[in-house]
């Protein structure tokens, strides 16, 4: 997907404006949920993210959801991980 299309999913499904965030390589984070849900972009690098048993990597061009409440964990490739994310109360 490219991201002009990302940008324009995100306001169509009512989400805030995107924002252009990183994270370092090899950076986890342990089980956690947010208050919001979340739907993201990857631009650079990859991220694996752990929801019960399933992981589930994604690399540049991939795009993700997260509903609010949802445990998940978060672990970040040799690469670190670069994306767009847009998150909606």
């Amino acid at each position: 997907m490219e991201t002009t299309a990302f940008r324009e999913r995100l306001r169509h499904d009512g989400y805030g404006e995107a924002e252009d965030k990183s994270l370092p390589p090899g950076e986890s984070r342990a089980e956690h949920a947010h208050h919001f849900d979340v739907a993201a972009m990857v631009l650079d690098g990859d991220i694996t993210l752990t929801c019960g048993d399933v992981r589930t990597t994604y690399r540049p061009g991939d795009v993700f959801t997260m509903e609010a409440g949802k445990m998940h964990c978060e672990d970040v490739g040799q690469a670190g991980v670069r994306y767009l994310v847009g998150r909606r109360e």
